[in-house]
């Protein structure tokens, strides 16, 4: 057993606490952003020490947003339900068609498998305005635009890849032998899919689900261009913040804080599921 010395734990307990400070620290000053007033926000220079007010929540929650020029309409209540209908709604469908595709990568070997594979992965790199301008002359010919349907058609191309090549990597370290020696039995091809296949990945495909969701819920390009405001997210109903009596950061704090809430409390939820299916599906052999 290695041994560590006093001096190595305590270099290892700052180094990690300065990690810990410079990522979280962001997070917790959107969160005290939340409970003040713009003035507060904006005081120079800044301070700690203030007079927290819920505000900025009720003003989202209501749907007004009281400012100097009057009183503003809010969607954002809209905007998250529209986050989770396109995330949730983007995310079964391309489980539906990632997961069997995956198995099919991992296990058969055709003509072409990989150029199409990586053709797939690609979709997920490639530029968004690349795509924008004729998709949106295509939705609007077809009368998909500014519909959910089109929009979670959209988002195939962020969630699709990633679950394909992650469940692709972890049906890959599942020995076929055991497959096998199901069918022998006398068992389909589909019981054995559904029985041994997919019990064995399941750790790989939540991960890739939660992975995907986190994607799907945090896009911004293709809801701002095809989508008009009663569909749009979260990450687009944000810029109504920006008034022309001025920037409402206190409404933009909250907004982030009650918009990170669901992905933060699922990866917390799935997060055995998130560490296994990484760890496992990364080792081959």
């Amino acid at each position: 057993m290695q041994h560590i010395s006093t001096g190595e734990r305590l270099l290892r307990g700052v180094l990690i606490t300065l990690a810990l400070v410079f990522f979280l620290f962001p997070i917790f000053w959107i969160l005290l952003m939340s409970f003040q007033t713009n003035a507060d926000i904006l005081r120079i220079p800044p301070s700690l020490f203030f007079t927290p007010t819920l505000d900025n929540y009720v003003a989202l929650i209501t749907g007004e947003l009281k400012t100097a020029s009057g009183v503003l309409k809010l969607a954002f209540m809209q905007n998250l339900f529209n986050s989770f209908i396109l995330s949730t709604a983007s995310v079964a469908l391309s489980l539906v068609l990632a997961v069997p595709a995956a198995y099919a990568f991992a296990r058969y070997k055709f003509r072409f498998s990989e150029d199409i594979a990586f053709t797939l992965l690609s979709f997920k790199f490639a530029p968004p305005l690349l795509v924008l301008l004729p998709l949106t002359i295509y939705f609007q010919q077809i009368g998909l635009a500014n519909t959910y349907l089109g929009l979670i058609w959209v988002y195939q191309l962020i969630t699709l890849p990633l679950i394909l090549w992650i469940v692709r990597g972890y049906f890959e370290d599942i020995s076929p032998d055991i497959e096998h020696a199901y069918r022998i039995a006398g068992h389909s091809w589909a019981k054995m899919f559904f029985r041994i296949s997919i019990p064995l990945a399941r750790p790989g495909i939540a991960a890739a689900a939660l992975l995907s969701f986190i994607f799907a819920w945090n896009n911004f390009v293709f809801a701002l261009v095809l989508a008009s405001a009663d569909k749009q997210p979260v990450t687009v109903g944000a810029l109504a913040f920006v008034t022309a009596s001025g920037i409402q950061y206190g409404q933009i704090a909250a907004a982030v804080v009650i918009s990170i809430a669901p992905t933060l409390a699922l990866a917390l939820f799935a997060q055995r599921y998130l560490v296994e299916g990484l760890s496992l599906g990364a080792v081959k052999g």
